[in-house]
C-alpha cells in the first residue's frame, strides 16, 4: 500500500512504478487499466484540483454536457446505464466518481497536488518528479519508473479570451464560460453569447429556458450543426433485452461504426454531407430562416468539429423567439451592449465569452532528460501516446472525430502491454527511436481557431505509422491492443545503459 507522506523518514523521494497526472476520465480509466492488468505495478496519482473528474468538475455553465454519446465517451469496462445517451456534465460526473469508488482507485490519488516538473536518469530509469501543493504551497518529490499524462489538452487556469475593443465600457456582467460566476442571475436579463461551439450551444438554449429574457448567439462565422436525441431509445431497448453489458458493448459499436461512416462521408463527399446537413436544419428552423447566413459555414464538414444540438434545443428557441442568432463582428462595446460592425447594436445585461479554449501541451510540466529540458512540440509523436526519443513517458489525447475516451481506453491498454513487456524481459527502458525519413506533418488537421493557435506548441506527427495519427478507431485499436508491441521503432535499454537487441535476437523470458 502506498504511504500517505510524499517521502520517508529520511527524506527519500517515495517512489512508485507509474506516476499518473490527472484525476479526469482519462487519469481514473489509467487506473483501472493498471489495476487491472498490470496489478503488480505500483501507481499514485498527482491531482492539481481538489476533486476527481477534470473537465466535469472545473466547467460549471448551465446545461454542462457531453457532445458524445455516452456510450463511447464512457469506459469500456463499465456500462453506461442512465436513460440519457447525451448526459449533462453532474451525471457525468457522477460516473466518474462512482468508478472510482467502485474499482477502489480513490485512495491512490492526491489531491491539490500540481506537477511542475520531471527528469528522466538514463541511468537509474527513473523520472523524478517535483510537485507543488495548492493548499500550502509546498514542493513535494518523488520519483517513478513510468509517468503517464493524462491532464488533458487545455489550460484549465486561462481561457481564450479577444481583447474586445471598448469592453471596460460594459455597465452589465461580462466573463468568459470557463469561469462561470456561481452568483450569477439571468432571471429576465437580455443575454449576449459571443461564440458558435459547443460551448455557446449549450448555454445559449439553456439560459433562455431557464428564463431569460432574450438570448443572442453572437458568431463571427457558422458552424456545422446536427440534431440528436438526448434519449437513444434502441439503447435503452436493448439494456431491458440484454441487460447492462451485452447491450452497452453492441450500441457502443453501433455507434462508433456509425460516427466512422459519418467521419468518411464528410471527407470524401463533402457536398453529399452538407446536404444531408441542410436538411436537417430546414425540418427545425422557420420557413423563412437565413440558414445561408447562419448555419452555413465557409469551410467543409469535419475540418471543424459538428456541433450537436440535443433534441434541437437551439433550433426550438429560435422558433419560438426566445434565442437570436447574429452573425456578424464587434465594433465596440458600449455600455449598454455590443455594437456591431454592421451598426446594430445588441442591448445586453450580461454578455458571455464562449471563445474557446487556450491549449497546453501536458500540462506545460518541464520535462528533461539528464538534465537537459526536451521541447516536446519539437518532437514526433509515437502511435498518438509517447514521443520520439523519449523514454518512459505517455500521454492521453482522445480523438476529434470522436469521444475522447475511445482512443484513453486504448491507449492505457497499450500502456499495460508495455509495462508488461518490460517486465517481462527483464528491462526498464522503452522509448520510440525517432525514424529521420519520416516526413513531418500537423499534430491535427483541423481548422478550428483553438487548433491553429495552439499549432506552435503542439508535438508534430509523421506520414506513415506508427507516428501516424489515425483519428480511427478500428485501426488503433489493430495498432494499440493487438499489434506488436517490438515493431523495431521502440526500443528497449536496461537501466545500466545497455541497449537490448529484438526479443527475435533474444531467448524467451519465462
Amino acid at each position: 500500500m502506498l504511504k500517505t507522506r510524499e517521502q520517508d523518514n529520511e527524506g527519500v523521494p517515495q517512489h512508485v512504478d507509474v506516476l499518473i497526472v490527472g484525476a479526469g476520465l482519462s487519469g481514473i480509466g489509467a487506473a483501472w487499466h493498471l489495476s487491472r492488468y498490470s496489478p503488480d505495478r505500483s501507481f499514485v496519482i498527482l491531482e492539481g484540483r481538489e476533486a476527481i473528474g477534470g473537465t466535469w468538475d472545473l466547467f460549471r455553465y448551465p446545461g454542462l454536457r457531453s457532445d458524445s454519446d455516452m456510450y463511447t465517451l464512457g469506459y469500456s469496462f463499465e456500462p453506461w446505464t442512465d436513460c440519457k445517451a447525451i448526459a449533462d456534465g453532474p451525471s457525468i460526473l457522477r460516473y466518474v466518481n462512482e468508478v472510482a469508488d467502485k474499482y477502489d482507485i480513490r485512495r491512490h490519488i492526491r489531491f491539490k497536488h500540481h506537477v511542475v516538473s520531471a527528469d528522466f536518469d538514463s541511468s537509474t530509469g527513473r523520472w523524478t518528479v517535483e510537485a507543488r501543493r495548492t493548499d500550502t504551497d509546498e514542493s513535494v518529490t518523488l520519483t517513478a519508473n513510468w509517468v503517464h499524462m493524462c491532464s488533458g489538452y487545455y489550460n484549465y487556469a486561462e481561457a481564450y479570451l479577444p481583447d474586445f475593443p471598448g469592453q471596460e465600457q460594459f455597465a452589465g456582467r461580462f466573463f468568459h464560460a470557463q469561469f462561470w460566476p456561481d452568483d450569477l442571475d439571468f432571471q429576465g436579463k437580455k443575454a449576449v453569447v459571443i461564440g458558435s461551439g459547443a460551448t455557446a450551444v449549450t448555454i445559449v438554449p439553456e439560459m433562455a429556458k431557464g428564463g431569460a429574457a432574450h438570448v443572442t448567439m453572437l458568431q463571427r462565422s457558422p458552424t456545422y450543426m446536427v440534431s440528436r436525441p438526448a434519449v437513444d431509445k434502441v439503447a435503452n431497448g436493448l439494456r431491458k433485452m440484454l441487460g447492462d453489458k451485452a447491450s452497452y458493448s453492441v450500441v457502443r459499436w453501433r455507434n462508433v461504426l456509425l460516427q466512422q461512416a459519418f467521419f468518411q462521408l464528410a471527407r470524401r463527399r463533402p457536398d453529399t454531407m452538407k446536404r444531408m446537413l441542410r436538411k436537417g436544419l430546414l425540418k427545425e428552423l422557420p420557413p423563412d430562416y437565413e440558414i445561408d447566413r447562419h448555419f452555413n459555414p465557409a469551410y467543409n464538414p469535419w475540418d471543424q468539429r459538428l456541433c450537436l444540438v440535443p433534441d434541437a434545443d437551439l433550433f426550438a428557441g429560435i422558433r419560438d423567439g426566445t434565442v437570436e442568432v447574429v452573425t456578424d463582428t464587434i465594433e465596440t462595446f458600449t455600455e449598454t451592449g455590443v455594437k456591431l460592425t454592421s451598426g446594430r447594436e445588441l442591448e445586453a445585461d450580461i454578455v458571455v465569452a464562449a471563445t474557446g479554449l487556450k491549449l497546453q501541451l501536458l500540462s506545460d510540466v518541464a520535462f528533461s532528460i539528464d538534465g537537459v529540458r526536451q521541447q516536446l512540440n519539437k518532437k514526433m509523436t509515437y502511435k498518438g501516446m509517447m514521443f520520439g526519443d523519449v523514454p518512459n513517458l505517455s500521454y492521453s489525447f482522445g480523438y476529434t472525430n470522436a469521444s475522447w475516451t475511445l482512443k484513453a481506453d486504448l491507449i492505457a491498454t497499450y500502456l499495460t502491454r508495455l509495462l508488461n513487456h518490460l517486465r517481462d524481459r527483464d528491462v526498464q527502458i522503452a522509448c520510440p527511436k525517432q525514424q529521420p525519413d519520416v516526413a513531418e506533418i500537423p499534430f491535427l488537421d483541423f481548422t478550428s481557431g483553438y487548433v491553429q493557435r495552439a499549432l506552435s506548441i503542439l508535438p508534430k506527427q509523421g506520414d506513415r505509422a506508427p507516428w501516424k495519427l489515425h483519428q480511427n478507431y478500428a485501426l488503433d485499436r489493430l495498432s494499440l491492443k493487438l499489434g506488436k508491441v517490438e515493431d523495431g521503432v521502440m526500443q528497449f535499454a536496461r537501466a545500466d545503459a545497455r541497449a537490448v537487441p529484438p526479443r527475435s535476437l533474444t531467448k524467451e523470458v519465462a
